[in-house]
Formats: C-alpha cells, structure tokens, sequence
C-alpha cells in the first residue's frame, strides 16, 4: 500500500523507541523488586501500564511495517491496537479497587492522557479509510503521545525507586 511508505522511517524509529524503553522498564522493575522486596505487591500497579503503553506503540509500528497491507488491513490494525489500549484501560480503572488511582496526577498521566493517545489511534484509523495521510497523521499523534507518557512515567517510578529508601513506603 503506498500510504503507508512514507512513514515506514517513522515506524521504524517508533519501534526502535519503544523497544529500547521497554528494555530499560524491565531493568527498572528488576531494581524496584530489589530494592522493595516486602512492596513487591504495588509495583503492578504504576509499572504495568507503561510497559503497555510501550509495548502498544511497538506493536502497532510493527504491524504497520508489515508488506502488502491493504487500506482495510492497515485500519484493522490501528482500530485493533487502540482499542485493546482502551479495554485495558477501562478494566484497570473498572477492576482495580485497591489500585486505583487516588491523586490528580496520577489518574491524568495513568488514565486520561493514555487514553487520549488510544483514541488518537482510533480516530486515525476511521480516517485513514478515507484520507490515508490525514489517519496516519492522527495515528502518529496518538503513538508519540503514548510514548511521552510511558517516558514522563517511567521517569516518576525511576525517581521513586532511587529516592526512597528499601523499607520506606512508597508514593508509586
């Protein structure tokens, strides 16, 4: 499909983004268990979404990287993406009882900004049926909000994690 060649370098930059912080987010949870073994119960609750939130932007630049999409192919995999993005979201925020979020920020950068991306991402794939350029800006828009996001939140847990002492309890 030739929408899409234009953007294979964005895709590939995408992907390689996200997979080298989703890396990294594997090393910092292998810290935060060390260093809060007794805690070891909360660090789902801030470290999974991100690592979605990363591994969602790399499945969808991988997807879209694929040859021979056609336009309904290509708006599957978008549509696909960013709706499982907002089931998670909703059935962590539905589900979570205990481990929902209580402050403002949090529910802003856990919730509200994510899902925003992922309806980027929806968005971008109803339009790129019937303007390809203008959905795959949309879709671009809803990647790198996802990935600034996972980025701001990991940067919160990496802080927590080397700011608090083990033992001492912790904010995420």
């Amino acid at each position: 499909m030739n929408e899409l060649e234009p953007w294979a370098n964005f895709y590939l930059t995408m992907s390689a983004a996200a997979a080298s912080l989703l890396g990294l987010m594997f090393v910092v949870i292998t810290l935060a268990a060390e260093r809060r073994r007794g805690e070891a119960a909360k660090i789902p609750i801030y470290l999974t979404p991100t690592v979605i939130h990363f591994a969602s932007v790399l499945f969808l630049a991988a997807l879209l990287t694929f040859p021979n999409h056609t336009g309904l192919t290509a708006a599957l995999c978008i549509g696909l993406v960013g709706v499982a993005g907002l089931v998670y979201l909703a059935s962590s925020l539905i589900g979570g009882g205990k481990k929902s979020f209580n402050e403002r920020h949090d529910r802003m950068a856990y919730a509200i900004f994510p899902a925003a991306g992922y309806g980027l991402i929806i968005l971008g794939g109803v339009v790129f049926l019937h303007v390809p350029q203008r959905g795959l800006t949309l879709v671009a828009a809803g990647m790198l909000s996802l990935l600034a996001v996972a980025i701001r939140n990991s940067w919160g847990i990496a802080i927590d994690v080397v700011s608090n002492p083990p033992g001492r309890e912790n904010s995420k």
